[in-house]
């Protein structure tokens, strides 16, 4: 039988936000699954409150909203935290990424998330 958790996009103000509100969907209030994109990918693969077996939906109700709160201006702030934290050799791609983000261009936070829950457990994500 296929499980459904739900994500209310309106409850997603920020990406600290969305760590919540998908641990609570998967795990019940104060549940954890994940506060970076690895993390995320490792918890989408079974054993972290989802099945083992993957047979689960991942419903992201006014995915709109979170998609505005989650857009260059999360996604420079997330990367401002990456880029101090960086290691030395990855410190320029960070900044190139920032920078792109500072001019509204490219991946956002949001873009990050759905590409990892898609290539993590492709065809378990339901956009709404």
């Amino acid at each position: 039988m296929t499980v459904t958790y739900v994500i209310d996009g309106a409850e997603v103000t920020g990406l600290d936000r969305f760590w919540q509100v998908i641990g609570a969907a998967v795990n019940g209030p104060g549940g954890y699954f994940g506060n970076n994109l690895d993390a995320l990918a490792d918890c989408l693969s079974g054993g972290y409150g989802t099945p083992d077996d993957g047979d689960f939906t991942i419903e992201w109700r006014r995915h709109d909203l979170s998609r505005r709160a989650l857009g260059h201006e999360e996604t420079v702030r997330t990367l401002q935290r990456r880029l101090e934290r960086a290691h030395s050799t990855g410190k320029a791609a960070v900044q190139a990424r920032l920078d792109a983000a500072r001019a509204g261009r490219g991946p956002t936070v949001f873009d990050e998330l759905v590409q990892v829950i898609e290539e993590t457990a492709p065809g378990v994500l339901r956009l709404g």
